[in-house]
Order: structure tokens, then sequence, then C-alpha cells
């Protein structure tokens, strides 16, 4: 093939601008088609003979290209698909795994604009799925003649659309509550991002008794994202303030995470979301092994409450992909990122962002505590990140002068800080990131690597 790049999967999946490489309808097709070849591959006790994918997606215009793409590479490949429409990246993750599907398809690029989509795969157990799967549904698409793999014409799939699918989540949402409690009494001020939950998330509060304003309801398939949602809490904070609401969710496009706002206004990321979980669910025993897994990108702050509270913190890249990893591998239930990936793994297999907010609530409820006073559970030490475009990744060590200007910066930060410079897994980013007592320093120490950076990646 004669694409500029061999690469199809990021950090989340594949990724990429609508009608640009990867995301143009003759390679989505051919991700369909080697998706369901590996899948007529794979052996699975008690299951069909009949392989079935699950499709889901957010608001954005050119899902219905993307739905279609995917449909058509499955179908031909003799795999039926279910087709649930707009719903919450983790409830594509559920609905695999209670309707025994062999896969789940979502399709997002999650906070991305609107013009970028993507697609995220699920296994059969609703965890997404692993590294060795990823590079041959690339060598597939990239390296080979998938014609030859066709079935027999008797054997082409069929697509039919699940109409009950936003029901059957609402259900499983509200389940992961505590049964004894309500949210009756609390005002929210909710902010779907004109995303994949702007049906779905305000029935969950409602049902559960929550007085309920939303923001961000009105997709047009081009308006996700866009200045409303998780990476844009202020209009939310200002909400917040107007209504004299309880407390303020917002999810981003594709719901799988959450930030949140108290009753005063202030942000509630996702390491403040953390922290407060992991104190109750430790003072309830339920917080396994003692331990939280959080990211090289969480504040200091994190780390120090969880040691003086005897808690683990397990640090990891940057991903909830690897956050689930660690979990599942030694067996620990909640983790997530500051930017708002909240896994409580004795509900979901992957963040979700209406589970993690009720989780919010329930410690709210049964503490009798305002969101405020959670909100000071942890001190933020100051931290500065900053996102530099580049136009090509040059791994980072073979340019000149770099360790030098790391090594000079970490000396002046005198082990009270910390610098972390990675590109971003989704996006042409360079991410840098410095921690340390002087918010005026660590801005200029930033600032420094940044104007590097620039100059060698431009």
């Amino acid at each position: 093939m004669s694409e500029k790049s061999n690469r199809l999967f990021g950090t989340d999946g594949i990724r990429g601008t609508a009608n640009q490489f990867p995301m143009t309808p003759d390679i989505v097709l051919r991700v369909g088609q080697a998706i369901g070849h590996l899948l007529h591959k794979q052996a699975r006790p008690g299951a069909s003979a009949i392989r079935k994918v699950v499709i889901g997606k957010d608001t954005r215009l050119s899902g219905y290209m993307i739905e279609q793409a995917l449909s058509s590479g499955l179908n031909s490949m003799g795999v039926h698909v279910q087709l649930v429409g707009p719903l919450p990246t983790p409830g594509i993750g559920y609905l695999t795994r209670t309707m025994r599907a062999d896969a789940g398809i979502v399709i997002s690029a999650s906070h991305n604009a609107f013009q970028d989509n993507g697609i995220k795969i699920f296994g059969p157990d609703g965890f997404k799925i692993a590294d060795d799967m990823e590079k041959e549904i690339e060598r597939l698409v990239l390296n080979d003649d998938l014609t030859r793999l066709l079935p027999h014409s008797r054997d082409v799939g069929r697509t039919r659309r699940i109409e009950d699918a936003q029901g059957r989540y609402i259900v499983y949402v509200k389940s992961t509550f505590p049964l004894e409690y309500t949210l009756d009494g609390l005002r929210i001020v909710l902010d779907t991002a004109h995303g994949a939950a702007y049906k779905v998330a305000p029935a969950v509060f409602q049902e559960l008794g929550a007085e309920v304003i939303q923001l961000g309801d009105e997709p047009n398939g081009i308006n996700i994202n866009d200045k409303v949602g998780a990476l844009y809490p202020a209009k939310l904070a200002d909400a917040v303030i107007q209504y004299r609401a309880d407390v303020g969710i917002s999810l981003d496009g594709d719901a799988d995470r959450v930030i949140m706002v108290d009753e005063k206004g202030e942000v509630m990321n996702g390491d403040h979301i953390l922290a407060l979980c992991a104190l109750h669910m430790k003072d309830l025993g339920i917080l396994k092994k003692n331990t939280l897994v959080a990211t090289q990108m969480s504040n200091f702050g994190l780390e120090k409450k969880m040691n003086e509270q005897g808690i683990k913190l397990v640090k990891v890249g940057v991903g909830d992909k690897y956050v689930v990893e660690e979990m599942r591998k030694h067996g620990y239930n909640l983790g997530g990122e500051q930017s708002g990936h909240m896994i409580f793994l004795d509900h979901s297999t992957t963040g979700d962002g209406c589970v993690a907010a009720l989780n919010v609530l329930a410690v709210m409820k049964q503490t009798g505590k305002k969101a405020s006073d959670l909100n000071k559970v942890i001190e933020d030490v100051p931290q500065v990140l900053i996102n530099c475009r580049v136009k090509r990744r040059t791994e980072l060590a073979e340019i000149k002068g770099y360790a030098e200007l790391i090594a000079n910066i970490e000396k002046q930060l005198n082990k009270e800080g910390r610098l972390f410079v990675r590109y971003s897994g989704t996006e042409p980013l360079l991410r840098i990131l410095v921690e340390g007592p002087d918010k005026i320093k660590i801005t200029e120490y930033a600032e420094q690597i940044a104007q590097f950076l620039e100059k060698e990646l431009s």
C-alpha cells in the first residue's frame, strides 16, 4: 500500500482526521475485514459458531460513514453486526460482554474535535484488545490481500440495529449506585459535550432522583467537544454558581472521562476524584490491596496524600489502557488519570464518566459532606503543562542538547519537583509537564523546553 504511515494504532485505538489516512472508508472497511477474519480464527469454548460484533459511536458527522464501512467489512467476512447508535464507550464494553458478542467497536475520537474520528476495539470480556491483536490487524490491513480470505457468498453476515441499547446501559450504570440511597434533593449541572451521553447521562441521574440542568445536549454532528465537556469546565463552573447547584458533572465526547465542579465552582479533576474515592473505599474496607493506580501525569499532591493515609500509589504510563492492565495484573480495583479517566474495576472494564460521577455522589450521600469539602482532600503541588504541536516525532534522547537542557532544569528543581515530557498517543502533540513549589519558575522551565523542542521538531 502507498500510505505514508505503517501504523494504525496509537495509545487508544485508531485515530485520525475523517477522510484522511487511516480514517478513510477503504481503510476502515479493511479494518472490519481484518477483525472479522481474526474473530473466525479464535476458538471460544461454548461460544456460538456465528460471530457477532456490537458497534456504537458518538455524535460526529463522520460516524455514519465509518459505521457503514466497518459493517460492510465485517459482513463481507461473515460476521453479524449489531448497531446501537450513539452510546458511551464504556456502554459498548458492557454490551459486548452481556450480549455474548465476540467483539465490540466504538467509533469515536473521544475528546478531539469533530473532524477527527477513531476506532476502539473491545474483546468478548469487555476489555480493550491486546497489543498482539492490534499488530495483527495492522499487518492484515496494510500488507495482506484480504479478498483472498473472503467466504462464500452464502456466508456473508447481516447487520441489524439494537433499539433498546440505551435503556440497558442506563439500568447498568444505576446499578453501580448504592441501592439504599437516592439522589433526591441534589441539583446537578450536567455537561454532555454534545456527545455520546447526551441522552443516557441525564436519564441516569434523573431516575435516581436528582434535578438535572443540562448543557451540551444539542449535537449536530460538528459541535461535539466544541468549548464544552471535560476539557472546558469553566462554562460548567459558571452554571453551577448561577443555578446554585450542589455539583457539576462534565463528560467528554464519548463519556469515558469526567471532570467535576463543586458547589463553589472549583474544579475537581481526576486526581481529586481518585483521592476522595480511594479514601472512602479504604474506610469501607473495599479498596483492594489498599492500592490506587495512577499515571505519570498525576500531581505529586495525590501521592503525598495517599502515602499519609497508608494507601500505596502505583504510577504507570499515560493512557487508561495501561492503568487497566496494571489493575488486572495485580488485582487492584481503583485507578485512573488526572484527565478524568476513572476505572472502578468492580463495576466497569474501562473508564466510565457516569459511573465515576455516581461514586462521588455516593460519597457525598454516605458522608453527608458537600462536594467542596471532598475537593479539599488533596493539596495540589503547582504544575504546568504545555502542549507543543510537532511535525515529526524524533526520539527525544537523540536530539542534540536535549539531555543537557533537562539535566540543568532538574538540577535547579533540586528534587523538589519533577519533569515529564512525552509525545501524545492520539494527537500530533508533545506534552511537557513540570511540577514544583514555585509556579513562576516551573512555568519558565516548561517554556524553555517547549521553545527548544518546537525549534527542533518543526
